[in-house]
């Protein structure tokens, strides 16, 4: 399977918000909008993000659109964030995609968070050269609660 980044389309958002919905990604990601099924907030929120100087991708898989990547923030605190298609999870697409995304943004430290329960967005992180460096709990909006989060970080 060969994983791209492109430039995001306009056509593209419609897929993000389908795949925003997914109930099990969701609860997987954990740390997500209030409302995922707000379209009104889901379009103002890409359009800031677009119009921002973040760098966001949308990622292909043989062609065909399975999620989107980026880097965002503030230099020295900018994170990372990915979201690819539950059907296409285990199958190496995330790791790949990061890798093309790290590749295309050089600055260093990068910073990720994530459901200290969610090891295979984990292990995706970590593959990437990320490592643990702190622990914290936050109010994850797709579970309701307030739940434990690993934060990585990606040095020189």
């Amino acid at each position: 399977m060969l994983i791209a980044l492109r430039e995001v389309h306009d056509s593209d958002l419609p897929v993000f918000y389908r795949q925003l919905n997914d109930p099990e990604a969701l609860r997987t990601a954990a740390f997500t909008p209030a409302d995922p099924a707000d379209r009104e907030a889901f379009g103002a929120r890409w359009r800031r993000v677009r119009a921002s100087s973040d760098v966001v991708r949308t990622v292909l898989a043989d062609g065909d659109v399975v999620g989107s990547a980026a880097v965002y923030g503030e230099p020295g605190e900018r994170e990372v964030t990915y979201w690819v298609d539950r059907a296409y999870w285990g199958r190496g697409v995330a790791t790949a995609a990061l890798r093309e995304l790290l590749a295309l943004v050089p600055e260093r430290p990068l910073h990720a968070r994530v459901a200290a329960d969610n090891a295979g967005s984990r292990r995706v992180l970590e593959k990437c050269g990320f490592v643990e460096t702190a622990r914290a709990r936050g109010f994850a909006p797709a579970r309701g609660a307030e739940i434990e989060e690993v934060v990585l970080a990606l040095k020189g």
